[in-house]
């Protein structure tokens, strides 16, 4: 009988703390986007890694992006991509191109401007491992979109706890490809250029730029 109950006891302790989970997880990712919305501006250094080894694809490069409210300017690939609160300007220097565009209406689209915040909406949420990366505490949390039809499997969100600044996510699609993002440098009410975010059309008009509007 006592070893019927111990059982039973270990048991119900261990469904009430996987109940507990996406509290828990809720929690630390509300804590992580209170202190995003606490900055004027920040501005992330990160690797890109790429791969999906059934299609053969291994890629793997570095970007950065600056961003100020739902404003930024984001480098990635040899192209710029500036918003301005109003428009999207690609800027591509290898093919001398501009396009210039309305912002994605899409709620579900990955914009720059929502790396930091994209999962404070749209997924259920579940604690994960904890790991230690030279001597700093990440904490991961999994996502799972709450919408079927996405083509994202799950992502997991790897959280400093140190800083409370997202360190890593690792996105794998319903395809296989797996995403990771690695932020090497995170700087927060940096002094910026009162132009940062504005496009100058004037100057790559001069330069010979092509200048597409959409």
């Amino acid at each position: 009988m006592k070893k019927v109950l111990l059982i039973l006891a270990i048991v119900l302790s261990g469904n009430a703390l996987r109940a507990q989970t996406p509290e828990k997880a809720k929690a630390l990712l509300d804590e992580v986007y209170n202190k995003v919305k606490s900055y004027d501006n920040i501005f992330v250094d990160f690797k890109f890694d790429l791969k999906n080894t059934e299609a053969g694809i291994n890629q793997e490069t570095r970007g950065d992006v600056t961003l100020a409210g739902e404003k930024y300017v984001f480098n990635y690939l040899g192209s710029k991509q500036l918003f301005d609160g109003n428009k999207v300007y690609t800027i591509v220097p290898e093919n001398e191109e501009v396009t210039i565009e309305d912002q994605s209406e899409d709620e579900n689209a990955m914009t720059p401007s929502k790396m930091l915040t994209f999962y404070k909406e749209g997924h259920n949420y579940e604690w994960d491992i904890l790991q230690d990366v030279q001597g700093r505490k990440i904490q991961y949390v999994k996502l799972t979109p709450i919408d079927s039809n996405t083509e994202i499997k799950s992502r997991l969100l790897g959280i400093d706890m140190g800083t409370k600044h997202i360190y890593r996510l690792i996105e794998t699609g319903k395809n296989g490809t797996k995403t990771t993002i690695t932020v090497n440098s995170f700087k927060t009410d940096q002094s910026l250029s009162s132009t940062l975010f504005t496009f100058d059309e004037a100057k790559y008009k001069d330069e010979g730029y092509y200048i597409l509007r959409n």
